[in-house]
């Protein structure tokens, strides 16, 4: 892909980033935007480097760890390059997490977090984490169930339970929630999940206060808009900057 389009269409996304933030009352910069590289070489990161992205997403800790090890082969380690982990981790590839991502937005069971938190313990890292919320409902969404959470003392109770045992875990520095909105839904339900979502971001810090909930990992390219619109900190975007992904 050529870098002068990679720079069009980050340009693009970065204004449209700002219109969003200014129509919310928002400072654009509390907005980082992730740009979603799985499934495409290191070079398309070098690329995206070379135009000024700093923050990368990856979904499959087998493809992670090769290129962050190519793209520092090339940059060196102290490049600013901060690589976000954006998938459901696995028991048996938890250890390729710990090694190699830097912020991991998708911490769905206690399994993976005692799992990462030993792992996290033998190599001294401490990896910050979020916890992915399913707010939507969707029996293919991943994540804490929160369908109901406003008024489900189930529900409230599960998720408050998870987040005091995973803030107490070596390694893990617990410091907000992510989610994933319904595919092809209307405007108006899509931006209601991320506001629940922020409202169960505001609800947890006034029950758990040592944990400082401040990141939201909301909103990917049909509806990062609408993400920032509700308090997103996070937004993860890639076929709006590199076009459809490579299989």
């Amino acid at each position: 892909m050529d870098v002068d389009v990679i720079a069009g269409n980050y340009a693009a996304v970065q204004e449209r980033i700002a219109r969003a933030a200014w129509d919310a009352g928002r400072d654009p910069n509390e907005i980082t935007l992730v740009a979603v590289t799985k499934t495409w070489p290191a070079e398309i990161v070098l690329a995206a480097y070379e135009v000024g992205m700093r923050h990368f997403g990856e979904n499959r800790p087998e493809e992670l760890a090769p290129k962050r090890q190519a793209v520092e082969a090339a940059l060196g380690s102290g490049s600013g390059i901060v690589w976000h982990f954006i998938g459901a981790a696995q028991s048996r590839k938890t250890d390729l997490v710990a090694a190699h991502a830097d912020v991991f937005h998708a911490l769905d069971r206690l399994k993976i977090a005692r799992r990462l938190s030993a792992a996290l313990t033998t190599l001294g890292r401490t990896l910050p984490t979020l916890l992915e919320v399913n707010v939507s409902g969707e029996a293919s969404k991943a994540g804490f169930n929160c369908s109901h959470w406003e008024a489900d003392a189930a529900q409230q109770a599960d998720l408050l339970a998870a987040a005091a045992a995973v803030n107490e875990l070596p390694g893990l520095q617990l410091c907000g929630l992510m989610t994933m909105a319904p595919w092809e839904a209307p405007p108006a339900e899509i931006q209601t999940v991320f506001r629940r979502t922020r409202l169960l971001a505001a609800w947890l810090q006034e029950r758990l206060p040592q944990v400082e909930w401040s990141s939201l990992s909301m909103g990917m390219t049909d509806d990062f808009e609408l993400a920032v619109a509700e308090g997103a900190t996070h937004v993860r975007v890639g076929r709006a900057l590199f076009g459809e992904r490579q299989e």
